[in-house]
């Protein structure tokens, strides 16, 4: 089976910093996988702050994952200072694409640890239902929209 491929941009137009922390580590004595997903959710609540959103109300809907995809490309250590970027690759009828690159900065050189999307679908909590995503919310996306590359 060949790796996949997300293609996502260097530059993107959100960027945060979340730490690796001690509970992070695995037995291999790397960044877990499983806490990394958790990493990149956090970065994803900095982005949602900063639309002045959250996953339980993003201008009037919930958010709920539909899908994810990650592509380890580097160990990751206790006390990294990981820096996630973040951008919108795709705004469809109820989902929300976001690409994420993470990466960290060791003896003055930039080194990506790991490239993600994720697929937000857009949710009704109180009637259990998937909506549309709301123009408000399209409206606060769309200075974060990228392209990628899909080849």
């Amino acid at each position: 089976m060949s790796r996949i491929k997300l293609h996502i941009p260097a530059d993107l137009p959100f960027y945060t910093e979340v730490p690796v922390r001690i509970q992070d580590i695995n037995y291999g004595g790397h960044l877990g996988h499983d806490a990394l997903v958790s990493i990149l959710q956090e970065g994803r609540l900095h982005f949602l702050q900063k639309l002045d959103c959250s996953e339980l109300d993003a201008c009037g809907t919930g958010l709920i994952m539909g899908y994810l995809s990650v592509v380890y490309l580097q160990e990751g250590h206790y006390g990294d200072q990981l820096r996630i970027g973040v951008g919108v690759s795709e705004i469809q009828r109820s989902t929300v694409e976001l690409c994420y690159a993470v990466a960290v900065t060791r003896s003055g050189n930039n080194i990506p640890l790991a490239e993600a999307i994720t697929g937000l679908v857009c949710f009704d909590y109180a009637r259990r239902k998937v909506q549309a995503v709301p123009s408000t919310l399209r409206d606060r996306l769309q200075p974060y929209l990228i392209l990628r590359n899909q080849s």
